[in-house]
């Protein structure tokens, strides 16, 4: 109780005097005396929240003593222009120059671009930025973008390069702006586009950017230093105190520690360094399995939470602090599965709310940095470092299957989820299967098209929905939610790795609305070097429709060939899609529907929508069935093959495949990784 109303006396004390300069002119205040004559009060609690005893601050505490508030802030500014407060983040200023730099003359005259769209910020009245304006798509999360000041580093990288003191004034203006406008401090949790944990934390990080990239430069007035500190403490409270779990929680302490960090000044930054240090080794071990997969199961976000808890190991590592050992293991982990997951043309698996990111040059650096050669090898396709070991990789916690014929930039590669439905930005998309070859994809998860928004209205139904995936519906039914998260691995059973083939299988019995039971049972064997075998096992209490998605990436045409085979036609480089046995299908092509639903569209990036081809199987079947599929990448057109299911029982199928090159045999087990066999004989 006595801590809460401590708390609440701390917002108060904070919140009074913020108003005072309302009515000045902000946009003139420039030196110590018009700031402390626009906010005296919250100048004298800036002062008070130093701890004034630490060796530097004498003459600040003398002059506080006396009540002489300018001087106390003058000497305050002194101070931190000469200490050697956060020398890793201090910087040489640049020779003075008029080159230009064209993204950051347009944060310079207000325009910005944030998810794709490009908009120019609104002035008020007041002469302030609309810091709540929502761009273009009236999308809050363009708002919260504005206001995470990523631009601030944008203008630094700017003027550091190039000395052009464009960038510096605007950084300066941008600063005393958002402060001034931000007043009062709210002190509860809250989603509005200025105050956000999110946006707190990204704030935070880039004020230490601009704050000591800046501190020798006469750009930086002394009104925005002391408005930019005044803020820290309040930022600090709401990390502290008002953050949320998982993966926020990663970029928030990371946050609360670069404040403690690079102002140790403050009273409580000893407590904002410990609290953030708990807080986040604890986090680490809830948030990433033992297999170094973060919870979400989302390539995009587990690189975010990577990226923050990295942060926050080489901070402390700056300061020469220290964290448990299992801190910079989990996070060797977590890059393990960055580095192994990633596809041939160095992006990383598209898969639940994820954009394409290409990973390689940070691979490539952490490898050195780790003394991974294996990394370094994947990463540079085969160019540098060592060869792994294995081919293949399985994150048992994850249900995350990744199959490669090798490390080249053409090499065969996919991605098979037979793991839990995740912690957040899920799609229902078990058994998903992502497939590459020869430097394209072929068949692809739609992506996450847009959170808010006119994209985010169209399609975002649709992209967390199985008809956005390469799975089945069952009698028009898509999934419902799985289980979140894993409690234990998946056993030995579920994946198979030799030289001849990769296997893996999982299953789904959570149909959204579904009449009755029914159990899809996916087993996929990748025959290194040639082909996929898919194999679907349907498990029901009564006859069904089937419908079996495949979505192709935007780049192919897509025909449908005889026999119900679809696939491309170019004049090299392609992939088909082998329906074989006895199942009867009607085939449908689609591109680009948005009536009655949308279906068949493709998002690489937020935002961003382009029609994409998707072939849809259709059929009926009277029971228990198997569904098999071959996916057959080829250079040229498809060969003459002959396939054919020699034997099925209730423990799996058994396929032959022959080509002009040889006959194939595959015993591909309904559930069980010691049965998966194959035997090639060559002519």
């Amino acid at each position: 109780m006595l801590r809460n109303i401590s708390l609440a006396f701390i917002c108060l004390s904070w919140a009074i005097g913020q108003t005072q300069a309302q009515t000045n002119d902000w946009q003139k205040m420039q030196t110590v005396e018009d700031v402390c004559k626009a906010y005296p009060e919250r100048m004298k609690k800036l002062l008070q929240a130093f701890d004034l005893n630490r060796p530097g601050l004498e003459e600040v505490q003398t002059a506080l003593n006396k009540n002489d508030i300018t001087t106390a802030c003058n000497q305050l500014l002194q101070y931190y222009r000469h200490a050697e407060t956060a020398g890793f983040l201090r910087k040489s200023l640049p020779a003075p120059t008029n080159k230009v730099v064209p993204l950051a003359d347009s944060i310079h005259e207000g325009i910005f671009t944030f998810y794709n769209q490009t908009d120019q910020v609104p002035t008020l009245e007041d002469g302030h930025m609309d810091w709540h304006y929502n761009g273009p798509a009236d999308d809050i999360e363009w708002a919260w973008a504005l206001n995470r000041h990523y631009h601030l580093l944008t203008l630094l990288n700017a003027y550091l390069d190039t000395g052009n003191g464009r960038y510096s004034h605007t950084i300066n203006r941008h600063i005393v702006d958002w402060v001034s406008a931000s007043l009062p401090y709210p002190g509860v949790k809250s989603s509005t586009a200025m105050w956000r944990g999110l946006e707190v934390s990204f704030r935070v990080k880039r004020w230490a950017d601009a704050f000591y990239g800046l501190i020798a430069s006469e750009d930086f007035s002394p009104a925005a230093r002391l408005l930019l500190l005044s803020s820290i403490p309040e930022h600090a409270h709401y990390l502290r105190n008002f953050h949320a779990q998982g993966n926020w929680l990663t970029m928030e302490m990371s946050a609360l520690a670069i404040g403690a960090i690079a102002w140790p000044e403050f009273r409580d930054a000893s407590s904002w360094l410990e609290y953030s240090k708990t807080a986040m080794t604890e986090s680490l071990k809830e948030q990433v399995y033992p297999d170094g997969v973060q919870t979400e199961l989302t390539a995009h976000y587990h690189r975010v939470a990577l990226s923050n808890f990295d942060l926050f190991l080489k901070t402390l590592q700056q300061a020469g602090e220290s964290l448990p050992s299992i801190y910079p293991e989990r996070i060797e982990q977590m890059w393990n599965y960055l580095a192994y997951s990633l596809r041939p043309e160095g992006t990383n698996p598209l898969n639940n709310d994820s954009d394409l990111n290409n990973y390689q040059s940070a691979i490539i650096a952490i490898s050195r940095d780790l003394d991974r050669p294996d990394w370094q090898y994947i990463a540079t396709n085969g160019e540098e470092g060592k060869m792994p070991e294995a081919k293949a990789a399985f994150f048992p916690y994850a249900g995350q299957v990744v199959m490669r014929s090798g490390w080249d930039h053409n090499a065969h590669w996919s991605f098979f989820d037979i793991g839990p439905w995740g912690s957040g930005h899920q799609h229902n998309d078990k058994l998903h299967l992502s497939v590459s070859a020869f430097g394209h994809d072929y068949l692809v998860d739609s992506g996450r098209f847009a959170y808010r928004g006119e994209v985010a209205d169209k399609f975002r139904d649709y992209a967390r929905s199985s008809a956005a995936h390469n799975v089945l519906h069952i009698d028009g039914k898509g999934q419902a939610p799985g289980p979140r998260e894993a409690d234990q691995p998946l056993d030995a059973s579920h994946f198979k790795s030799t030289g001849e083939l990769d296997y893996a299988w999982g299953d789904f019995d959570r149909f959204e609305d579904l009449d009755g039971t029914a159990r899809h049972t996916r087993s996929v064997t990748y025959v290194n070097g040639k082909f996929w075998i898919v194999v679907d096992h349907i498990q029901t209490d009564r006859p069904r429709q089937v419908e079996a998605f495949w979505h192709w990436h935007p780049d192919h045409t897509i025909s449908l060939l005889s026999r119900g085979i679809t696939g491309t036609q170019a004049s090299n480089n392609n992939m088909y899609i082998i329906p074989i046995g006895h199942q009867k299908w009607d085939v449908e092509l689609i591109k680009g529907q948005e009536i009655p639903q949308p279906q068949a569209w493709y998002s690489r990036e937020y935002n961003v929508a382009v029609p994409n081809p998707t072939a849809v199987y259709k059929g009926d079947i009277p029971g228990d069935a198997y569904l098999v599929w071959v996916l057959y990448p080829s250079k040229g057109t498809l060969p003459k093959l002959k396939t054919k299911i020699i034997h099925q029982d209730g423990e799996g199928v058994k396929v032959r495949i022959r080509s002009p090159e040889g006959k194939w045999e595959v015993r591909i087990p309904r559930a069980n990784s010691e049965e998966a066999l194959v035997q090639y004989d060559p002519n």
